[in-house]
């Protein structure tokens, strides 16, 4: 947090050039940067022209009222928060040192936020993004990993729209869990349309995020502009789907430029949609994940959320030594054989094979039948349940 909050000729003249430039416009995030925003907004309306800006923004000024913007904004329950604020999330600042893509890059001027979360509060957040013409697959695993994480405290970043970004944001509501949707339209609208009751209702117990001042409406630049927000609130960003010219490769981009971690969820390999997750996967450039858990781990801290390698439930032989293995594989599996033919099967000796099979015996592995031995279960399963709490083979002989 900054030593004093923002005057308000600071937050004015944030809120004009919001409305004068078009969100991530790096050239004017520099220059706000550097002579700062007043001074900037200043220069603008005196019509001088810094770097060739007013040339780009002349046609806006006069139309620009910060003050009715403000107040337009308050009434709709939207905020302004600006770098300084005590609501400022300091992980956008990463973004003054990340370049551009696409002329777009540098911290916002300033986030317009309709809903009751403080951003500032956010302490891990994952960015979950992907195709919008997804699969019933992708859907599952996205509504899941946004379930776990979301029960372990962390925030859900995502932007709203169509197929994975819709299932990560229900994700983390069913569990009552914490979500943010980031937005290339005011923060007052809704795109898609058809979403306009889940951004509401996130609104309602989450937070509403557009660098887009109300009322601005959607198009390409600002699809792209959104995207570098949503990498950078996130400690890490998952791609859940994405075809190799997906916008989600996008946002997966300035995740790398960041230094966030980078997930991708495998998908079969004759899927479209996830040719671009496994291209990522292939170079190395993100961390294979395959479910919540995997994802805790990763953007965790030290020590935090590891996970033991997956195996298989022990069986009853898996406890065994070399020796009682060598008499057990000499045991017939129908036909019973004395304990001799079994020695000489196994190449021991008669006394140490006999007191083998009787302890193998008292754990019903091997049965004494017919006066001979045979396997307690013709099938190979041992005859015992796996989860037997009696079994203890450690130290027979």
């Amino acid at each position: 947090m900054n030593a004093s909050a923002p005057s308000t000729d600071e937050r004015l003249a944030r809120v004009a050039l919001a409305r004068l430039g078009e969100p991530g416009e790096a050239r004017l995030a520099g220059l706000a940067a550097e002579l700062g925003a007043v001074q900037l907004y200043d220069a603008l309306c005196a019509e001088r022209n810094p770097h060739g800006i007013l040339t780009d923004v002349a046609g806006r000024l006069s139309e620009v009222d910060p003050e009715r913007d403000l107040r337009r904004a308050d009434r709709q329950g939207i905020r302004f928060v600006v770098p300084g604020d005590a609501e400022w999330p300091r992980r956008l600042d990463d973004l003054a040192a990340a370049g551009s893509l696409y002329e777009r890059g540098g911290a916002p001027i300033g986030l317009w936020v309709r809903g009751p979360l403080d951003l500032s509060t956010i302490d891990r957040c994952v960015a979950i993004v992907g195709s919008r013409s997804s699969t019933s697959y992708g859907l599952r695993v996205a509504d899941e990993i946004a379930a776990t994480v979301a029960r372990a405290g962390a925030a859900v970043v995502s932007g709203a729209a169509f197929g994975i970004d819709q299932a990560a944001h229900r994700g983390a509501l069913a569990v009552g869990g914490t979500t943010v949707a980031v937005l290339a339209c005011g923060a007052d609208r809704a795109y898609p349309e058809a979403h306009r009751a889940l951004i509401d209702h996130i609104a309602t117990v989450g937070a509403v995020v557009s660098e887009s001042p109300p009322g601005c409406s959607p198009t390409r630049i600002r699809f792209l502009a959104r995207n570098r927000l949503i990498a950078a609130l996130g400690n890490g960003t998952v791609i859940v789907e994405a075809a190799i010219r997906s916008g989600a490769l996008n946002t997966a981009n300035w995740s790398e430029r960041l230094h966030r971690v980078l997930m991708g969820v495998p998908g079969p390999v004759t899927s479209a949609q996830s040719e671009g997750v496994h291209q990522l996967v292939r170079t190395g450039a993100a961390g294979l994940v395959t479910c919540g858990n995997d994802v805790l781990e990763l953007v965790g801290g030290a020590g935090q959320h590891l996970r033991d390698d997956p195996r298989e439930p022990a069986r009853p032989r898996d406890r065994l030594t070399a020796r009682q293995r060598q008499v057990i594989d000499a045991v017939p599996v129908r036909s019973p054989a004395p304990a001799d033919s079994v020695a000489r099967t196994a190449g021991m000796g008669l006394i140490e094979v006999r007191g083998v099979l009787g302890r193998l015996s008292d754990h019903r592995l091997v049965e004494f039948v017919g006066g001979g031995w045979r396997l307690c279960d013709p099938t190979g399963r041992d005859g015992l349940s796996r989860s037997d709490p009696e079994l203890n083979l450690d130290g027979v002989t």
